[in-house]
């Protein structure tokens, strides 16, 4: 009889166990079932299935165009693959915004057609009432503060947030709205390491950064990023592990060749 060993989950509550012992999280993005098999194995504490997925899988300019069902999509391929990591699924543009109503409603089609453990809202004040609202349902709900991307027609730049007084104080004044109404983690993007080192100090939930220094409670980058699938994009708070992009093209390059000189499949690889 073979012994299946207990996979201990990561839920929302290690988060917080991780932040009181100091413990920093491991987050990524991930979008389908082999890459998610894959970061899980490797010992992820968190997947996102971001609303990145706009850019990286489907080429769009920004992350507006991803849908709902598509997002669900995602994630229900993502969770398939998954044995322990905490999946928060992205509430993308539309589905949510200046409408709790709308907001738990698209949160709970997430839940329960993705099986998914967690979703994720971007703002602070104006979603206080939505993320209330989710949480009701008892569906956790992590935060998203600095550069949010979906507001990015009206920021109108991908530049770094929060360098002046005003814009500071009030990130700081959000993430504290985001903690009372019930937040488990809030990502902070693209904003002074200071800052973030504040923020992660103050609130008692865990701070994730992305382009936020080392002093927030743990990390998050888009897979198809730091793997070097996604050659064009070169931000400071981007660190390469590989340069996927070369290599998949030298073996398909090598496959193409193969094929073309009769060399693939020899007489080893037919039946």
């Amino acid at each position: 009889m073979s012994v299946h060993k207990e996979v201990k989950k990561v839920t929302t509550n290690t988060l917080q166990e991780m932040k009181r012992k100091g413990e920093k999280i491991a987050m990524l993005t991930a979008y389908d079932f082999s890459m998610a098999k894959i970061i899980d194995a490797a010992g992820i504490d968190v997947i996102l299935v971001g609303d990145s997925a706009s850019n990286v899988m489907a080429g769009h300019e920004t992350t507006l165009p991803i849908t709902l069902d598509q997002m669900i999509y995602h994630a229900a391929s993502v969770i398939r693959g998954v044995d322990r990591a905490l999946v928060v699924v992205d509430l993308p543009f539309g589905s949510y915004q200046g409408n709790s109503k709308e907001a738990l409603t698209s949160a709970i089609r997430v839940m329960k057609e993705s099986g998914a453990h967690a979703v994720k809202m971007e703002g602070g004040k104006e979603i206080e009432e939505s993320v209330k609202r989710i949480l009701s349902a008892g569906i956790p709900v992590m935060g998203h503060l600095g550069l949010t991307p979906q507001s990015i027609y009206k920021f109108g730049t991908y530049n770094v947030r929060a360098k002046e007084e005003e814009e500071a104080k009030r990130l700081i004044e959000d993430a504290h709205v985001l903690e009372k109404a019930g937040c488990f983690a809030i990502v902070l993007e693209k904003i002074p390491a200071a800052l973030a080192t504040q923020a992660a100090t103050e609130i008692s939930v865990p701070m994730i950064g992305i382009g936020a220094g080392s002093g927030v409670d743990g990390q998050v980058l888009v897979l198809h990023d730091m793997l070097g699938l996604n050659v064009g994009f070169n931000p400071r708070f981007l660190r390469r592990y590989l340069n996927l992009f070369d290599d998949i093209k030298q073996a398909v390059g090598s496959y193409v060749s193969d094929v073309k000189a009769k060399d693939f499949p020899n007489a080893g690889e037919q039946y």
